[in-house]
């Protein structure tokens, strides 16, 4: 937990920015595995902790915006609950460690929502994401559970962004933590890609890894050979020669900051010539990112810069063909690369997404764009110092993709199918790093780089 005056310095700013009522911020419960007491590991709401700072169970919070008291709601624990789980602070003293002097039960919450209904005054809340919550709201605000996200506050939604869009120092520091975390995590599924080893033994090391200096991991770790699966969670095969392992994984801190990196690499630690030639075309679309990241710049102009490099570098290699730039304008290039550059990072590893991506990644400036591959782009809007975002392009060789479009002739002046075609057993390639906008341009997060290039990696791997 940070001091309370970044708590109370956090809320008195989201007050600023509203015009009238209350701000009802919803603390998580107790998610129950296949039995009331046997939970799943607890994880707060990200805007709680944002505002509120308490990771536990059983919480909300009230903000006055006209009289700016501020109110933390939840219940002290009983005899039985301090046999189970030994003392617990009070609720007041857990409210003075964040700042906030007024601490009701958690029954209260209903009667303070439902007067301030009467009186006729506006309830802030965020769109609920878990099924406790809407159930909860349904109860409080007598809202339908079903209708919630279309009352769910605009106005609350685009504060809490415009907040936690521009790390602050102190989180900072708590996302580097997570991201030397990562370092270890992709270091020792780097030592390990050995054909004869199954998936699943690599992913259990490198969660353990993350449960042992953090919290947790920040997303189910994708770790595959058929790396032309975008989100592989099946760890269920036997590792084999001349094959490429993707690994996407990330740790969670203690403090919840997240990292998220992907590494690439060849089972047994040596490249063939045609993995090297498309690795380094997606090394080179790294540093594309990077080297035009900056404060000013859309992302999504950057996103497209990229593709450009990555359809140049399939151009040279005889798999594409034609003007580039027409290329990526008409949307080619999404044959391999069918998903956007990167997200925003924090507290959540695609930060802020149960709030809306057209808030977080986008703006009245820059809107989403209805296109095969760019429509999946989550972050296209300006970038601003403060901004933490993932950098990682891909290239994939997708069978049931390249099938479908070679079957309706689609893009035919700009993609060499029968070249293509001799590809479809290569897998795919991701490569991506965690970036801190600054006030110059962009540097990466974590004290030591993942190994990335050729090099790096065969000599890391032995």
């Amino acid at each position: 937990m940070f001091e309370a005056s970044v708590y109370k310095n956090r809320r008195k700013e989201l007050k600023e920015r509203m015009w009238e009522g209350l701000v009802l911020i919803l603390g998580n419960g107790e998610a129950p595995a296949n039995y009331k007491d046997n939970t799943y590991k607890f994880r707060q709401d990200s805007s709680f902790l944002y505002f509120f700072g308490l990771n536990m169970p059983g919480f909300a919070g009230v903000l006055d915006v006209e009289s700016g008291k501020e109110y933390l709601f939840g219940n002290d624990v009983d005899m039985d609950d301090i046999i189970w789980m030994g003392p617990q602070p009070k609720v007041k003293e857990l409210g003075a460690s964040v700042g906030i002097t007024s601490t009701r039960p958690f029954a209260k919450l209903a009667e303070m929502l439902q007067q301030a209904i009467a009186e006729g005054r506006k309830i802030h809340f965020l769109p609920p994401y878990r099924y406790r919550n809407m159930l909860l709201l349904e109860d409080l605000l007598g809202i339908h559970h079903s209708l919630l996200k279309q009352y769910a506050s605009v106005e609350l939604i685009q504060a809490v962004v415009a907040l936690r869009s521009v790390k602050e120092a102190c989180e900072i520091e708590e996302i580097t933590k997570a991201c030397n975390i990562g370092y270890d995590m992709h270091t020792t599924a780097m030592r390990n890609c050995r054909s004869g080893i199954k998936e699943q033994y690599i992913t259990g090391l490198i969660e353990g890894i993350a449960a042992s200096y953090g919290s947790m991991v920040s997303f189910p770790v994708i770790l595959s050979q058929n790396g032309e699966t975008l989100h592989n969670h099946n760890h269920s095969q036997i590792l084999q020669k001349g094959r490429m392992m993707l690994t996407d994984a990330g740790a969670e801190n203690n403090m919840n900051y997240c990292s998220d990196f992907t590494r690439t690499v060849p089972v047994d630690g040596k490249f063939s010539a045609r993995q090297k030639d498309i690795y380094n075309i997606v090394v080179r679309c790294n540093n594309k990112a990077l080297e035009l990241s900056r404060p000013g710049v859309t992302y999504l102009s950057v996103h497209l810069d990229v593709c450009k490099v990555l359809a140049q570098g399939l151009k040279d290699l005889g798999l594409m063909k034609g003007d580039v730039n027409e290329a990526v304008a008409a949307g080619a290039h999404a044959l391999f690369m069918p998903h956007g550059l990167g997200h925003m990072m924090g507290l959540d590893v695609h930060d802020m997404e149960d709030l809306g991506q057209i808030y977080v990644g986008y703006d009245a400036e820059t809107r989403p764009v209805n296109q095969f591959g760019t429509s999946s782009v989550r972050m296209g809007r300006r970038l601003e110092p403060g901004f933490v975002v993932t950098d990682e392009p891909g290239c994939y060789f997708i069978p049931a993709l390249i099938d479908q479009w070679r079957e309706k002739g689609m893009h035919k002046e700009f993609l060499n199918y029968d070249k293509i075609e001799t590809y479809k057993d290569f897998g795919g390639i991701r490569l991506e790093d965690d970036v801190l906008i600054t006030e110059e341009g962009c540097r990466l997060l974590g004290d030591r780089r993942i190994p990335i290039t050729i090099e790096e990696v065969e000599e890391i791997m032995g």
